[in-house]
């Protein structure tokens, strides 16, 4: 095959396409967050309710990112990305327009539908459109690299718009990225159905959907209520009895939403253990190093977002690295690898302490943090995506982006409370030294996190075995 050919041309395409979705939907993770205190200000949030502009987006994205990524199998990806990209787009305008605080809560939750429509389609894009080798590990690089840096430039666009622009702008933003993507999605993707396309699993879309909704509310609330509170629990319990109802009745049906015998697949398993645990990591150093420098070392918002730079150039060096050397050296190694080094990293922040510097405290940690984790998550898109036959791709993608998103709420909940109560045991809980011990806790705890998650991919199957399961379950799904 030339470089010039039609199909060397379209899925260069399809790559721009799943680079331009899955960088605005990371984006939209965390560009909200330094904006917040300017948006309670000039729509008179409570502080209660300001918590739900980020909550409502979550909520609903982790709630159906399972749905999300079976529907593209079902009723074609073509179609669900294109309308979860207009329905993005109408979402972030409003967001923009928002004139009361209620209003700018229901574009964050339209705007999570719109993400859990295209965020799983991504990576199904890259399973169905690249065969296992080079050419995937590729696209799966550029994957990698726009969904950890959507996350980061997110906190250094939340800044200077916020300050430059106005906080409408941090929704502005996605509307031209969207019309972007919707132009290539027009021309370029392919559209209709498989001949065999699969039925929709309602009852288990139902459980599924309720479960999840349930599960992530139980924890974005524990801040506001706690963990103990029966509120809380009785969420949780919910929860787990509505997810458990799904896995049984995923067990008797012909066509279910989630396969659980993918879970018997070592790398998929592992590719989501390490996905729920290194997300909970990264994202809860994020949160944190973004507290440590505008609380304790006294940063403006600009200049904290401009702190993240370096994590930004480190993740595109470690995500090159992999990119080139997955299909070499396997997936097993350069997560374990680059996760203990991204473990390292975080972990290396939660020594910073009051009167610090950026290039005495901040610069390593950020090197060594993001060349790690930039490298795990192109191997992390490997072990998840090895040996899934086309049909199930949208499943296993949609279980991986749940799995993270999870792991995000869950840890960043978890870890909130450490930094609380260690800053309340302190003496002097208003004093930086005491805001900095918190951090510090959580940042040593969020490491130790992604620690365990990299050594979990110890599981993974050596890469010539791998490499031999794969070239049979192609041979079982032709």
């Amino acid at each position: 095959m030339t470089p010039n050919t039609p199909t060397t041309v379209r899925t260069g395409w399809i790559v721009v396409l799943v680079v331009t979705v899955q960088f605005m939907a990371s984006l939209d993770l965390s560009v909200v967050n330094v904006a917040l205190p300017a948006i309670r200000d000039d729509l008179g949030f409570t502080a209660a309710a300001l918590s739900w502009v980020v909550n409502a987006y979550t909520l609903v994205y982790g709630g159906l990112l399972l749905l999300g990524g079976r529907l593209g199998d079902i009723l074609g990806r073509r179609t669900v990305l294109l309308t979860g990209l207009a329905l993005f787009a109408l979402a972030s305008l409003a967001g923009g327009l928002a004139q009361q605080p209620w209003q700018l809560i229901a574009a964050r939750a339209a705007q999570g539908l719109g993400g859990a429509m295209l965020t799983p389609l991504t990576l199904a894009l890259v399973t169905v459109t690249f065969p296992e080798g080079v050419a995937r590990s590729r696209a799966l690089g550029a994957w990698a690299a726009s969904t950890v840096l959507g996350g980061a430039i997110g906190v250094v666009a939340s800044g200077l718009l916020t300050a430059y622009a106005g906080w409408q702008w941090v929704f502005y933003l996605n509307i031209p990225i969207a019309v972007l993507a919707v132009v290539v999605g027009v021309v370029h993707l392919p559209g209709g159905r498989a001949e065999q396309r699969p039925r929709l699993d309602f009852w288990g879309a139902v459980l599924a959907t309720t479960g999840s909704v349930a599960l992530v509310l139980g924890v974005v609330r524990t801040e506001e209520l706690g963990w103990g509170s029966m509120t809380t629990l009785a969420t949780f319990a919910v929860a787990l009895v509505l997810l458990a109802g799904f896995a049984v009745a995923e067990t008797r049906v012909r066509q279910p939403l989630m396969r659980l015998d993918l879970f018997t697949r070592r790398p998929f398993l592992a590719a989501n253990m390490f996905g729920f645990l290194i997300t909970a990591g990264q994202l809860a150093g994020f949160y944190f190093v973004s507290l440590h420098v505008q609380r304790v070392l006294d940063y403006s918002p600009v200049t904290a977002g401009v702190a993240f730079l370096p994590f930004c150039l480190g993740a595109v060096l470690g995500m090159a690295f992999a990119t080139k050397n997955v299909a070499r050296l396997g997936a097993r190694q350069i997560l374990v690898v680059g996760g203990l080094l991204g473990a390292a990293g975080i972990a290396w922040f939660g020594l910073a302490g009051p009167g610090g510097s950026f290039w005495a405290e901040l610069l390593g940690p950020s090197l060594v943090a993001s060349v790690g984790i930039g490298a795990s998550f192109v191997a992390m898109g490997t072990a998840a995506t090895t040996g899934i036959p086309p049909s199930d791709a949208g499943m296993a993608s949609g279980m991986l982006n749940s799995s993270r998103l999870l792991g995000g709420s869950i840890g960043l909940a978890v870890l909130s409370t450490i930094a609380t109560t260690v800053t309340a045991n302190t003496g002097n809980p208003q004093t930086t030294s005491a805001l900095s011990e918190g951090y510090s806790a959580a940042l040593l705890v969020g490491g130790a996190l992604i620690a365990v998650g990299a050594l979990s991919c110890l599981t993974i199957p050596a890469k010539s075995t791998m490499e031999a399961r794969a070239t049979t379950t192609a041979k079982e799904h032709r």
